[in-house]
């Protein structure tokens, strides 16, 4: 099969995908998607392990990981294998998932691709282009003029921003899951050219637990995170550069500040801006609705309604709406998703779905 088929074709037979990483939060939800997916039917991904792991350390199945995927699939087990490229080639793996920590995913993802593999990077390894954004994740490279020459080629992979680039790209790098929140609650205003920057936008977000990952620390643990709500990472989130640069915004234009919500998942952005000349709410729906116009996984409610997380956890959508001042200037706008899916699962599987030429929903709704 050509995984870079035309949109809307029916696909000779499903690609071949791996998964590298399964055992964390993420993982587990691309687990399930995979395995439930109608385009995949008689074609069950491998999984695999992280580096280093030997057969002994993965002996194991993804349904003793994750119990909840139990009965999904074409088989009763599949099996989490110790990871080896020479599995991968044997396998004829076309697609190659990696659910693994930066450092991890920057030094495979180019490994990758010179054995003619595609690449879904879940990590924030080949999000950003400016090197002073990237510097967040203290990334060193074995060889800085081949990971240089990669990052130049990898797409941010947001469907509703970069779908025809990401049908024909070899390495797409899913965005992180609070940065899907604001951008696409800020893309169609921004590139309208309404907001005024100078007042500047104010990002409120808030996350479920889960959003810091299944490793547990002192801030995650539920004597902590429990009955609480705590604000994090102020003026040093790893996502905002991804805002900057997604939005084409100087950091002194957007100010994002991060908390933490006591619940197991589910992302709110509140974001305040002011627009430059006085509007009505008709035109501001018209701005969304006319942007997202062919994006299937972004809903807008009709003002004066507004997004709950509860309406988006375990979907993979990302629901916009807005509120309008009586002056017609003063906006706000609240964007909800689940993090885990579509921001970071879900959205991974939209951007294959783009890659071998599917709907982006299939497998999602």
């Amino acid at each position: 099969m050509s995984t870079t088929a035309k949109a809307g074709s029916a696909p000779s037979r499903a690609p071949r995908v791996a998964v590298a990483g399964v055992s964390g939060y993420a993982g587990g939800e691309l687990a399930r998607l995979l395995l439930r997916h109608p385009g995949m039917d008689g074609s069950a991904p491998i999984f695999l392990g992280r580096a280093r792991e030997t057969a002994a350390d993965t002996a194991t199945t993804i349904e003793s990981i994750h119990p909840q995927l139990a009965m999904i699939g074409t088989k009763a087990t599949h099996l989490v294998e110790p990871f080896h490229w020479d599995r991968l080639s044997e396998a004829g793996t076309e697609i190659l998932f990696l659910a693994l920590p930066h450092e991890q995913s920057r030094e495979w993802a180019p490994e990758a691709i010179e054995r003619g593999i595609r690449v879904v990077d879940l990590s924030g390894a080949w999000r950003l282009q400016d090197e002073s954004n990237r510097a967040v994740y203290k990334l060193h490279d074995a060889n800085p003029a081949l990971a240089a020459k990669l990052q130049d080629e990898a797409v941010y992979g947001c469907p509703e921003l970069h779908r025809d680039e990401i049908r024909t790209a070899r390495l797409v790098a899913n965005p992180g899951c609070y940065s899907t929140s604001v951008i696409l609650a800020l893309r169609p205003l921004v590139r309208a050219g309404i907001v005024d920057l100078d007042c500047g936008i104010i990002c409120d977000a808030k996350s479920g637990v889960s959003g810091a990952g299944k490793a547990p620390t002192s801030k995650t643990h539920f004597m902590y995170a429990a009955d609480n709500l705590s604000a994090y990472s102020v003026f040093g989130h790893r996502h905002t550069g991804e805002l900057l640069e997604q939005l084409c915004l100087t950091a002194d234009q957007i100010q994002f500040t991060p908390h933490l919500l006591p619940i197991p998942r589910g992302i709110l952005s509140t974001i305040y801006l002011r627009l430059k000349h006085a509007m009505k709410p008709a035109e501001i729906e018209h701005l969304f609705r006319e942007f997202y116009q062919g994006s299937p996984l972004v809903r807008l409610h009709a003002t004066p309604q507004l997004p709950q997380i509860q309406h988006v956890v375990r979907t993979n959508f990302c629901d916009l709406g807005f509120a309008l001042a009586e002056d017609g200037k003063r906006l706000v706008v609240v964007s909800c998703l689940d993090n885990l899916l579509k921001g970071a699962a879900g959205q991974a599987v939209q951007n294959m779905n783009v890659m071998c030429g599917w709907k982006e929903e299939e497998g999602l709704l």
